[in-house]
């Protein structure tokens, strides 16, 4: 056999390999049925949150500003009224946006959908072989 024909034979053996690596990494890491898409009241809060450039501040997991605290589960620690109070009045270090109460509305109703989506920083975690960093369910 000639010398090309044995690397031909290996880079395409590594190709076929790269795809059905890639099609099994991408196929279990996107699972979420669980998760509903997004309405139009939540849509519009991403918009809000998009326009006010309120990640310049803030995170979503751990990605975005940090003047401003992680927003990923302030519903489920803090509750809509928490989050509704500070987008409404500001802070000393947040201001007051001036937003309308529609627009406040979809920005916490935006803030849960993202706080369904999962925990920051992940507590029960198992990292799968091939890479994926599966969050158990909390035991309590």
């Amino acid at each position: 056999m000639a010398p090309g024909i044995n690397n031909r034979v290996i880079l395409g053996m590594l190709g076929v390999a790269f795809v059905v690596y890639t099609a099994f990494v991408y196929t279990s890491g996107t699972a979420a049925e669980h998760l509903a898409p997004m309405n139009d009241n939540e849509r519009a809060g991403a918009q809000v949150y998009q326009d006010y450039n309120c990640v310049a501040c803030h995170q979503f997991y751990g990605l975005g500003g940090y003047m401003g605290p992680d927003l990923t589960n302030v519903i489920s620690k803090r509750g809509d009224a928490y989050a509704r109070a500070f987008i409404t009045a500001g802070t000393a270090t947040m201001p007051n946006l001036g937003l309308a109460e529609d627009e406040i509305d979809a920005v916490v109703a935006y803030l849960a959908f993202v706080d369904k989506t999962g925990t920051y920083p992940a507590e029960n975690y198992e990292v799968q072989w091939y890479g994926f960093v599966a969050q158990e369910d909390d035991p309590q």
